[in-house]
């Protein structure tokens, strides 16, 4: 359930401490937020492929506190740890929004009312684009998945779609009309 609409943290006693809290989401996810959008192999799908949509911010454990306001705010997604075993002295936090339903009806609305200020805009743009695209079942078509994997291509790093450039779709280009323009 989406609970920043009514959001009100017993410290929150007026409307300017809500719209501070609002600002300050955007420029902590402005900073530090990822939204992406990952396709990978899953033969218990009907063609083969799944969308992994996620809103994602990660912190040290320094900051776990910023993560908690963000779950607490918007009453959805989950906070999991990343114990490191690297030459960092401590565990990294990511709180993670992956169900279509919490995404489309919360995190989306939330940062379409309150727009990102940096390129990452341009990134969310697309996110909920693709997410629009799976509430529509466009995703379940191999047309759809070519579409969303165009779309994917021009998110965050801009890297090469696995699923374009897949032996299986490549072999399969002329049936499936997945040739390169």
């Amino acid at each position: 359930m989406c609970l920043w609409y009514n959001y009100s943290i017993d410290i929150m006693t007026d409307q300017q401490e809500r719209l501070e809290i609002r600002q300050w989401i955007v420029g902590f996810t402005d900073g530090e937020g990822c939204f992406s959008v990952s396709m990978f192999r899953n033969k218990t799908t009907a063609l083969g492929w799944q969308v992994f949509p996620e809103f994602v911010i990660t912190q040290g454990e320094k900051s776990l506190s910023a993560l908690k306001i963000f779950e607490r705010y918007f009453g959805c997604g989950k906070i999991f740890i990343n114990k490191r075993y690297d030459n960092h002295s401590e565990y990294l936090y990511r709180y993670c929004v992956r169900s279509i339903k919490d995404l489309h009806g919360c995190i989306i609305p939330f940062f379409k009312k309150y727009q990102l200020r940096t390129a990452k805009q341009k990134d969310f743009k697309i996110f909920a684009e693709i997410i629009n695209m799976v509430i529509q079942k466009k995703h379940l078509s191999k047309s759809g998945l070519r579409i969303i994997a165009k779309k994917i291509e021009k998110m965050n790093r801009k890297k090469k779609s696995l699923f374009l450039e897949s032996s299986e779709t490549i072999r399969r280009a002329p049936a499936l009309n997945f040739r390169k323009n």
